[in-house]
């Protein structure tokens, strides 16, 4: 038991270390990117929306149609 309390605050640092430098490999967007990359979501998350209500509603108008 006493051999992992030695063992436990290298292992801490060491995996700290890691992280570390695992974190310094990141490459973060540039700001025109993450822009350009946000209105392109917020673009196709739009024109989904539309699409969605666009085909609801010729449902609904083809079910009317068919059901009156």
């Amino acid at each position: 038991m006493a051999d992992n309390n030695e063992k436990s605050p290298a292992l801490k640092r060491s995996w700290f270390q890691e992280l570390k430098a695992e974190f310094g490999k990141i490459t973060w967007p540039s700001k025109k990117n993450l822009f350009r990359q946000s209105v392109a979501v917020i673009v196709t998350a739009v024109l989904m929306g539309v699409l969605i209500v666009l085909l609801d509603y010729l449902i609904k108008y083809g079910l009317g149609f068919i059901l009156v």
